[in-house]
């Protein structure tokens, strides 16, 4: 059995691990302890000053405010594998690093399938290719279209946090997220190279791929090189794109048919850095994608032409135009983290259960036509389908468009940030506001909205309250008054039948 050591961390408590490599990543070796709640990681080598002061700032002040010092540091603690200490052992200088949750190790998978294997790490790479998740990730493995989007919400919002705390990541890609597409969740790692200001970042070139063209056009140069693009929250914007648009649609939006050179190195240099053109381009067709040179395991993801990123709906549509059409060679164009959380929750909103029983995706996104079907298998959808359009008062009594819809299935709920545009779905929601506030059924051949605690609830349509534990028919044109307070919804339904 291998050896135990002992050491006294930077914060002065013991730390106890044994002396065997359980993992190697890039730069560091990855050490158990004793007791299986957290992992030592040393760096091969020496740490030099620069280092050595951004990595303490990353376990202690960075640490103390988004973790300790707010009320929702609880929160981030699930989505991020945060350092909490360092260490030095034989000349070298380690970090102490949470053990991951289960959730990101593969488990259930059986015994006979030849790829993925029980305990394996779920890096976030087996689920961003059609070639990968087809080929090796077992069905009952691969989440849902939902599940995705919550994912890539999870990861949004973190990213959204450590920018407000003025960090960003220097490596931000699919080999630095742990996912689990059955809970829909998401941990951020590798959080000790996040680049902290006044310090210089880590010698990092990041991943092919998630590299800003900005950043990829000065990659020789020497960290301390004024011409030299670093690492920033902007170069963070363009990562987190690619992730999102990967994770969705398992496709690079920039891998298309193009061969910029025979050069194999020099090709990814200019089809990811100055000669960056997004595959979908409205009207640039250079790097469109040949369908002919895809292998069958690539298929239907990768040709966008049978899956395009249309069908990640509006809200998403736009800031991928604004990722990589207005912002691929200007920064300053680029969505926020921010933004992407914000159109990530409404278009949760917008999706709507695949009728097929056996469709692998098992959600859509809504398209707002009057014959809906799910993009993913082609089944249409039968029946009665109720929208809620959302609709706000800046001043009392005129209601304004928030082009914001909910869709309504079976079982579906409502919360409080449907019923108030003052409360937001994040992390700092209370447990209250996290309470359903109305539940939607199909019932005695129509639908209807059960009030569950609205006090304020009106049908407008009618002229009359709706007291909780009572419901309102969904029928189509009827107007629904939510909250009367400030920030209160009205809703307006529209039916499509089929």
């Amino acid at each position: 059995m291998a050896n135990k050591v002992t050491l006294t961390a930077s914060d002065g408590s013991t730390v106890e691990f044994y002396d065997e490599i359980k993992a190697q990543g890039g730069v560091k070796d990855v050490y158990f302890s004793t007791d299986k709640t957290y992992v030592v990681a040393f760096y091969r080598k020496p740490t030099n000053a620069n280092d050595k002061a951004r990595l303490e700032n990353i376990v202690g002040i960075y640490r103390e405010k988004i973790f300790i010092q707010n009320s929702d540091g609880g929160y981030w603690k699930d989505i991020f594998a945060w350092p909490t200490k360092m260490v030095e052992w034989k000349g070298l200088t380690g970090i102490v690093i949470p053990f991951y949750d289960k959730r990101y190790f593969f488990s259930g998978v059986a015994d006979t399938w030849p790829f993925i294997k029980n305990g394996q790490e779920k890096n976030g790479k087996w689920f961003s290719s059609a070639k990968l998740i087809n080929r090796f990730v077992p069905i009952d493995q691969k989440g849902t279209f939902l599940s995705r989007l919550h994912m890539c919400l999870k990861i949004a919002r973190g990213m959204r946090r450590i920018h407000a705390a003025g960090l960003a990541h220097s490596d931000l890609s699919y080999n630095n997220v742990l996912v689990d597409p059955l809970s829909g969740s998401a941990c951020i790692i590798d959080d000790d190279g996040l680049v902290v200001p006044g310090k210089f970042p880590p010698e990092v070139v990041g991943t092919p791929g998630f590299i800003a063209p900005e950043v990829l056009a000065t990659k020789t140069l020497k960290v301390d090189d004024p011409k030299k693009n670093l690492p920033k929250r902007t170069t963070d914007q363009h990562a987190l794109a690619v992730l999102i648009y990967t994770f969705l649609l398992n496709r690079h939006p920039l891998d298309g048919g193009k061969v910029w050179d025979i050069d194999p190195q020099k090709d990814d240099d200019m089809r990811y850095g100055s000669n960056a053109i997004f595959i979908e381009h409205p009207t640039d067709k250079t790097n469109r994608v040949k369908p002919d040179q895809l292998g069958k395991a690539e298929l239907p993801q990768g040709d966008p032409n049978r899956l395009p990123y249309t069908i990640c709906g509006p809200y998403l549509k736009k800031l991928f135009d604004r990722a990589f059409i207005d912002g691929l060679h200007n920064p300053s164009a680029r969505p926020t983290a921010q933004e992407w959380e914000v159109a990530l929750v409404k278009t949760c909103d917008l999706v709507q259960p695949c009728q097929n029983p056996i469709c692998e995706a098992h959600w859509y996104v809504f398209d707002n036509t009057t014959k809906p079907k799910c993009p993913f298998c082609g089944q249409e959808y039968k029946g009665q389908l109720p929208i809620l359009n959302f609709y706000y008062a800046p001043s009392h009594g005129k209601y304004m468009s928030e082009n914001y819809r909910l869709m309504v299935y079976d079982k579906q709920t409502l919360y409080k940030w449907h019923s108030n545009n003052l409360v937001s779905a994040n992390e700092k929601t209370s447990a209250e506001d996290k309470k359903p506030v109305g539940d939607f059924h199909f019932h005695n051949g129509q639908w209807i909205l059960i009030n569950r605690r609205l006090p304020d609830m009106y049908d407008v349509t009618e002229k009359k309250p709706i007291a909780i534990g009572r419901f309102v028919p969904l029928t189509d044109g009827r107007q629904i008054l939510l909250d009367k307070g400030q920030g209160g919804r009205l809703v307006v339904v529209q039916l499509v039948k089929n």
